[in-house]
C-alpha cells in the first residue's frame, strides 16, 4: 500500500516516540545523570536529601574506550595508491572531522546515529553533509533491499506563540519540510521541497553492531548497564556506611540533654555529639551513674571487593583491558603484556570500522551523485582509510615499516600511511621529496659547468657513464 507523504510523516514520528524513552535512558548512562537503583523508593524518600548517589561511569568508558580509536583518514577509489583529495575537501568543507567523531560516539552509546546529504544554495560543487542524533531522527529500511526508504528530523523552535514543531520528511524522491500548527502537520511553505528525483533516500543510518533483524543497531551499553547499575548502589551504600558506621559510635549514660554543650554554654547539634573529638563532664560513675562506651568502626573493604569483582565483569564483557578500570598489581605488566591485553578492544574497534566505513562510503556514493548528477559506478567500490586502531610504540611502528620498504614489500607511500601520517602530512612529504630531488639534480648540473669551465674533473660523474681513466705517470 503506497503512503502519502503526510501518512509517512505520522508513520515515522509515531515509530520514533516508541523509541525516544529507552535511547533517553541510554543517553542518561553516558553522561552520568542515570537514576540510582536497586535502593526501594520508601527507603529514597526517608532519606531524602541525605543520600546523593555515587555514579561510576563506567558507560562514558566503555564507549569513549572503543571510540577514540575510529579515526577516518581519507577515501581511496579502486586501483588509485592516494586518497581522493576531491573527496577529502568534500570532508573538511563540512567539518566532518568533529561531527563525524559525534556520530561514531552516539551510535556507540544509542545504537545508531544518521547522516543526511544534502545541496547548498551558495556551492553547487560541495554537497551539504550533517550527522543526526537518534533522539532527532528516525529512519526505516525496505525489508527486500534492506536500504532506507523513509526518513524523518524533528526538532522545535521557540515561536511568538510558544513552541513549534518542525520536521523534515526525506524520501526516496524528495525532501520536504514540514510544520505542525493546532495539532496537525502541514507543509511549510518558508522551506522550497526538494523533488531530486534521485530514486534514494538522502540518509544513511550509523548503526552499531546492526543485525539481520536488528539494522538500526544496539547500544555498547547493553551489557554493561546492569553491572553499572550494581557499582553504583554499593559506591553509594559504601558512602552511607561511612557516614553512619565507619565513625566509631558511642553510647552515654546518666546525662541529658543539659549536659550537651559547648564552651559557651550554647546546646550543641546532634552531629557533633556523634562525632565530637572529645567529651568531657563533671559526672562520674560513682556518683551520678555516668557512662560512655564506644563501639568500634565498620570495615569498608567488603564494599572495596565487591567494586574490584563487578570491575572485573565490565572488564570482561566489554573487553577492555583491567589497567583501564583501575586494576594494579605489585608488579607492573610489560608492554607485550599490556598490549596482549588490548586484543580484545582493538578487534572491537576494528569491526567497527568494518560497518562505520560502509556507511561512509555509501555517504561519499550520495555526495557524488549530488555534485555530478550522475552515478559513480567507480565509487562502488570506494575504501575508507582508518587510523591503526592499535597502541603500538612508535619505535615497533617505526622499525616494522621500515624494514617491509627496505625490503620492496611496500612503497613509500603505504611506509608513511603506516607510520600513522595523515594524507595531507603525506602530500607535502612528497611534494618536498620532489622538491630536493629537483634541488640536488641542479646542484650537479651546476657542478658540471663549472668543471668545465675551470678544467677540473666533475666531482659526480652523470649517471650512466663510465668515469675516464686517469693517465698513466712516465718515469
Amino acid at each position: 500500500m503506497e503512503r502519502s507523504e503526510e501518512q509517512w510523516l505520522t508513520h515515522l514520528i509515531r515509530c520514533h516516540d516508541k523509541e525516544l524513552p529507552e535511547l533517553k535512558k541510554l543517553n542518561s548512562y553516558y553522561e552520568g545523570t542515570q537514576p540510582l537503583s536497586y535502593m526501594a523508593p520508601e527507603l529514597q524518600q526517608e532519606l531524602q536529601e541525605t543520600v546523593r548517589q555515587v555514579v561510576i561511569n563506567w558507560p562514558r568508558l566503555v564507549v569513549d574506550s572503543v571510540e577514540e580509536r575510529l579515526d577516518v583518514e581519507g577515501f581511496r577509489f579502486p586501483n588509485e595508491p592516494d586518497s581522493d583529495d576531491e573527496l577529502w575537501r568534500i570532508w573538511q568543507a563540512n567539518d566532518m572531522d568533529e561531527q563525524s567523531q559525534q556520530g561514531h560516539l552516539d551510535a556507540l552509546v544509542m545504537g545508531r546515529a544518521y547522516v543526511v546529504i544534502g545541496t547548498r544554495e551558495d556551492d553547487d560543487t560541495t554537497p551539504l553533509v550533517t550527522v543526526e542524533s537518534a533522539l532527532d531522527m528516525y529512519a526505516e529500511f525496505d525489508p527486500r533491499t534492506r536500504v532506507v526508504r523513509a526518513a524523518v528530523k524533528r526538532w522545535s523552535e521557540e515561536g511568538e506563540s510558544g513552541t513549534v514543531a518542525h520536521a523534515t520528511l526525506y524520501l526516496p524522491e524528495s525532501t520536504s519540510w514540514w510544520v505542525q500548527e493546532k495539532g496537525r502537520w502541514a507543509e511549510d511553505l518558508e522551506h522550497e521541497r526538494d523533488d531530486h528525483e534521485i530514486g534514494e533516500v538522502m540518509v544513511e543510518v550509523l548503526a552499531n553492531r546492526p543485525r539481520l533483524k536488528c539494522p538500526n543497531g544496539v547500544s555498547e551499553l547493553a551489557d554493561v548497564i546492569p553491572v553499572s547499575d550494581a557499582a553504583c548502589k554499593v559506591a553509594t551504600d559504601m558512602m552511607v556506611s561511612a557516614e553512619y558506621h565507619a565513625t566509631p559510635r558511642r553510647v552515654a549514660f546518666g546525662f541529658g540533654e543539659e549536659d550537651f554543650v559547648d564552651a559557651n554554654g550554647r546546646k550543641v547539634s546532634a552531629f557533633s555529639r556523634i562525632i565530637g573529638r572529645m567529651w568531657a563532664t563533671e559526672k562520674n560513675r560513682k556518683e551520678d551513674g555516668a557512662d560512655v562506651i564506644q563501639f568500634s568502626e565498620a570495615s569498608l573493604s567488603n564494599f572495596h571487593e565487591t567494586i574490584k569483582l563487578l570491575a572485573s565483569l565490565v572488564a570482561s564483557l566489554s573487553g577492555m583491558p583491567p589497567h583501564f578500570l583501575g586494576h594494579a598489581t605489585d608488579n607492573p605488566a610489560s608492554a607485550d603484556g599490556i598490549r596482549s591485553a588490548e586484543t580484545r578492544l582493538v578487534k572491537r574497534s576494528e569491526r567497527r570500522q568494518r560497518g562505520n566505513g560502509g556507511t561512509w562510503e555509501r555517504v561519499n556514493r550520495k555526495v557524488m551523485r549530488l555534485r555530478d548528477g550522475a552515478w559513480n559506478t567507480d565509487a562502488r567500490s570506494l575504501e575508507t582509510i582508518w587510523r591503526d586502531a592499535s597502541t603500538p610504540t612508535v619505535a615497533q611502528v617505526a622499525d616494522a615499516a621500515v624494514k617491509k620498504f627496505a625490503a620492496k614489500i611496500v612503497p613509500l607511500r603505504q611506509t608513511r600511511e603506516d607510520l600513522g601520517y595523515t594524507q595531507a602530512q603525506i602530500g607535502r612529504m612528497e611534494e618536498q621529496d620532489e622538491q630536493a630531488a629537483q634541488d640536488a639534480m641542479q646542484r650537479i648540473m651546476s657542478g658540471d659547468l663549472a668543471a668545465l669551465e675551470s678544467g677540473v674533473k666533475p666531482a659526480v660523474e652523470p649517471a650512466g657513464v663510465e668515469p675516464t681513466p686517469e693517465p698513466a705517470l712516465v718515469s
